[in-house]
């Protein structure tokens, strides 16, 4: 049974939770299923995903929530914390024979009340377009599965286009569509355009142009989540090897690399401002990872088993009263707008040119604190604070009291699963605690950058997009964001009690997992104590500000919305969590 609030029973659910700004409760009106409610049987099955997309209804309800269970895949109006769920009227529902749906992401920008164009990946490959208001499916991508015939664990649209978008496998590739171009009825042939330390970017070779436009080749076995910078440069991949790659997009160079504790990394995200990637993965840890010094400077121990998704919570930061630093240029408001982040809907501001800068220990910084989340295969949510003392670790504390950031509300269609949640209010009625962190060291001696620091790749004439382009006939390009997933696991010795159950079956998969296990063990003995992966006494280690078991099956969706955060099990159960003050007494 659920437990009200912090029970003695190791397996009692929480329903509530309560953090410095108040208490957050699981409001049971609003979970989503299966219209049946019945638990789903998840032996074998892909991980529940979830999105969300704004249709700008003029009712006021413009929210639609589109989540896979199983063969199932099902779309909804999402009444959050204001009505409770009618799940007997789903808008549409949808089931697949012979594969699976593994990921999906709406379209903001071509979202209306009378259509909306939705992305969906495949346990098998493919990636199909379709419309669920008009009930349409549209395009099938990968169809005969020559481009790859591996498991879409990711698929996302680019920001500011109606007609681009990115796919990853569990093979290691990421792929570059048009939904305007076929995908032609032979294998595609590749013509090398960028390569590098365990990356490779290739053109496809067209007379006409046709799919993919590119594919990219990232690490040793999987890619099991990648996810772009707040301004859309920058490219975050995380993988089966173990490794966070960090790229610049556009000219495809690599800014920085980290290397888990042990294990593959399994999921990744950015800071609002893009200052910040936090990845979680086998090692059970949340490793925060600096974009401007290229190196760990925290790690957060709290969960027993996998890290399945790690997201930072936009409405939930606090910014101390004083003069902004050196790496920020502009006014006051220019720096609020940056650090809740537009969803890179604008890049004329280059917000890359102040995130770039190394924190200067000469001026006097900004005390932000971040807030981000973590959810795992232990049934366990957790919340993460980020504080000064961590991010300047060489200078003194100051003492002034840290104020709740006000912020303003972004378009409602940004919300989606990776960046978790397009809006954003005034969440907070006091002040964040000033450090959540153990005792610990001091961190190594600042700014060191990997070998595999490639510089900057703002150079324009130098965009391998752009060349792609060229080779292919195809128009511009424009800007990204991303999304997230997760990919077939190698086996390992792990003591965890809710291991993934979808692990491909086929023994030449199996043996590939295993062989990509001794290339990370023999990896992971060359980095271990350098600035990939530094040992754990070595860095600052956070313990979780909440650590609640929320669900009986694993945890494999959390995202923070303006009044409420979203988590979903394994069973098929989508849960909304009402923010401090945000609960609506009437709902029914």
């Amino acid at each position: 049974m659920a437990a009200e609030g912090g029970g003695k029973e190791m397996n009692e659910i929480k329903t509530q939770f309560t953090t410095r700004e108040g208490v957050y409760k699981l409001l049971t009106h609003s979970e989503y299923s299966r219209p049946n409610r019945v638990p789903f049987n998840s032996q074998g099955s892909n991980p529940v995903k979830v999105s969300f997309v704004n249709v700008n209804d003029q009712s006021g309800n413009g929210e639609r929530i589109c989540f896979n269970v199983g063969r199932e895949l099902y779309f909804y109006i999402y009444k959050g914390v204001r009505k409770a769920a009618d799940l007997s009227k789903p808008i549409d529902k949808r089931i697949y024979k012979g594969t699976q749906p593994t990921c999906h992401d709406f379209n903001p920008l071509t979202a209306t009340a009378e259509s909306v164009s939705l992305l969906v990946g495949f346990s098998a490959g493919q990636v199909q377009l379709i419309d669920p208001i008009k009930k349409e499916t549209s395009k099938l991508f990968n169809e005969e599965r020559l481009i790859d015939k591996s498991r879409v664990t990711c698929v996302r649209w680019v920001p500011g286009s109606e007609s681009l978008f990115l796919v990853a496998h569990s093979s290691g590739s990421m792929y570059l569509y048009n939904v305007e171009n076929t995908c032609g009825t032979t294998a595609p042939h590749y013509q090398l355009l960028k390569q590098g330390e365990n990356y490779a970017v290739h053109t496809c070779k067209s007379k006409s142009a046709r799919n993919p436009l590119l594919r990219w080749t990232v690490g040793e076995g999987a890619l099991n989540e990648f996810a772009f910078s707040p301004d859309g440069k920058f490219l975050a991949c995380a993988s089966q090897d173990g490794f966070l790659r960090v790229f610049g997009f556009d000219a495809a160079e690599l800014h920085g690399t980290m290397k888990s504790y042990f294990g593959g990394l399994l999921c990744v995200c950015w800071s609002p401002d893009g200052r910040y990637i936090v990845a979680g993965g086998e090692d059970d840890l949340v490793t925060v990872w600096s974009f401007s010094d290229c190196r760990v400077i925290a790690r957060g121990h709290g969960h027993k088993s996998w890290v399945s998704v790690v997201a930072f919570d936009h409405c939930t930061t606090s910014v101390e009263d004083g003069d902004v630093p050196a790496e920020f240029s502009g006014s006051d408001e220019d720096f609020h707008e940056h650090i809740h982040f537009a969803a890179g809907r604008d890049r004329a501001n280059s917000a890359h040119s102040r995130l770039s800068k190394r924190n200067s220990t000469e001026s006097r910084p900004v005390s932000v604190t971040y807030r981000f989340g973590s959810v795992g295969q232990d049934t366990q949510l957790c919340l993460w604070d980020l504080t000064e003392d961590i991010l300047f670790p060489h200078l003194p504390l100051s003492r002034t009291r840290t104020n709740t950031n006000v912020t303003s509300s972004l378009s409602p269609h940004n919300v989606s699963n990776s960046s978790a949640g397009g809006n954003q209010a005034n969440c907070l009625p006091g002040a964040l605690p000033r450090s959540n962190s153990l005792p610990h060291s001091s961190t190594p001696a600042g700014g060191s950058t990997p070998n595999s620091n490639t510089g900057s790749s703002n150079a324009k004439g130098n965009s391998i997009i752009d060349s792609a382009f060229i080779a292919t006939g195809v128009s511009k390009f424009a800007t990204l964001s991303l999304h997230e997933s997760r990919k077939d696991r190698h086996e390992k010795d792990h003591k965890r009690n809710h291991s993934m159950g979808h692990i491909n079956s086929k023994s030449s998969d199996k043996l590939n997992q295993l062989n990509t296990s001794r290339t990370a063990k023999a990896e992971a003995v060359k980095t271990l104590g350098t600035t990939l992966c530094p040992r754990m006494e070595d860095v600052p280690l956070l313990e979780p500000l909440v650590c609640k078991k929320i669900a009986h099956e694993r945890l494999t969706v959390l995202i923070f919305l303006e009044d409420c955060l979203v988590t979903a099990c394994q069973e098929g159960f989508v849960c909304t969590w009402a923010r401090p003050g945000k609960v609506v007494s009437h709902v029914q």
